[in-house]
């Protein structure tokens, strides 16, 4: 186990600047997994880590040490790429056996080493076998185990579930979290896809454009959403966002009026804005109720598609406050259809205040569990 620290590491190709002033302090022992869109750096920010690529400005230390110029085999570094990157010629004995090799380990020692960690992820059938003789959870698997037999101080994953189908996803998902467990490693994991991020990480780093918007735990995140951007990244689906102006400036709850929609109270701390100010109230999809008064406009809103998923049932209707379609999700099936007309509300300890630049107010009610919500076609 290790730790690692980043201090205002940036990363320039040529005049284009990809990583932007990265402070990180990541703990011996967390599972940190950097997420955002692509392109927003956070590839990049593990290739640093690595040693893949040069550090333009900053430090990069490892248990205490800087690395900014020690090569990868010398920084305990052990990565598990997107495509695998076994030798297609060797079995899988040999692709986990290479490594120890090259650093001259006793055999002995590497075929325990080996024939443990194969035991250890269920791969002593397979390891006389080529590559081209495994499915692709079984390469993954592959790859992992060449990364654990050196006893890296830290473990990198490099999108290592994008190339699998859903159902193989999901097992290696909890595999990855039982390794984690059983190691108690340093691991850091970089993923595009935020259901990943939520029930893998003990800690996620929120990337967009290079720049860090926001470090915590997933229900920390959840609950506590820095900015719209973070709202709207974790969270599946993704959070509503509704414009509106500031009616009442309270120390607990704010009182904001949708635009041409009603009056509702929010739980959040909205002292440094006027009233009258241009705000957006943003409401996961989870969160919405039906009620008897509508939060946007009178006689309720028309419904424009219903998706029934047999477990839950994803609702979607249009209004002008909202430049995407806004979105119920209610569990269990419901009879309501497209065309129906209902009246939603906003309960104010689930709603989240964010300001005109997309900053968020501090929240003063965070609702723990998520509501069911009863339909009444």
């Amino acid at each position: 186990m290790a730790e690692v620290i980043l201090k205002k590491v940036n990363k320039k190709f040529g005049k284009v600047h990809v990583t932007k002033d990265v402070d990180l302090n990541i703990q011996s022992g967390d599972f940190v997994v950097f997420v955002g869109p692509s392109g927003c750096g956070k590839s990049t920010l593990l290739r640093l880590i690595a040693g893949l690529e040069d550090i333009t400005s900053g430090e990069l230390l490892i248990e205490g040490e800087v690395c900014n110029d020690l090569p990868p085999p010398e920084r305990g570094i052990g990565m598990v790429f997107q495509s695998y990157a076994l030798y297609p010629h060797m079995t899988v004995y040999d692709n986990m056996a290479f490594g120890l090799q090259l650093a001259k380990t006793a055999p002995k020692t590497v075929d325990e080493k080996v024939r443990e960690v194969a035991a250890a992820l269920q791969l002593d059938p397979l390891l006389e076998r080529k590559p081209k003789e495994l499915s692709g959870g079984q390469r993954q698997r592959v790859a992992i185990g060449r990364a654990i037999v050196r006893e890296p101080k830290v473990f990198l994953f490099d999108e290592p579930l994008s190339n699998l189908d859903a159902s193989l996803r999901v097992q290696m998902r909890m595999e990855i979290a039982r390794l984690h467990d059983r190691l108690g490693a340093t691991m850091i994991y970089v993923t595009h896809d935020q259901v990943e991020a939520m029930t893998l990480a003990t800690k996620i780093v929120v990337l967009d454009a290079g720049r860090v918007e926001q470090v915590g735990s997933p229900l920390e995140l959840y609950n506590h959403p820095a900015n719209t951007f973070v709202a709207g990244f974790i969270g599946s689906p993704k959070m509503n966002f509704l414009t509106a102006d500031i009616v009442e400036v309270g120390e607990f709850t704010t009182q904001v009026q949708i635009h041409r929609g009603q009056e509702i109270s929010v739980a959040a701390n909205s002292i440094g804005a006027s009233v009258g100010d241009p705000c957006v109230v943003g409401i996961r999809p989870e969160h919405i109720r039906f009620g008897e008064k509508d939060a946007i406009q009178e006689g309720g809103v028309e419904l424009s598609v219903v998706e029934q998923l047999g477990n839950e049932c994803l609702m979607y209707f249009n209004t002008p406050q909202s430049a995407d379609p806004v979105v119920i999700r209610i569990e269990g099936q419901t009879t309501i259809r497209a065309g129906d007309k209902r009246c939603i509300e906003f309960p104010e300890d689930y709603c989240h205040l964010f300001d005109r630049d997309g900053k968020a107010f501090k929240r003063s009610v965070v609702g723990e569990t998520t509501p069911l919500l009863v339909v009444t076609p």
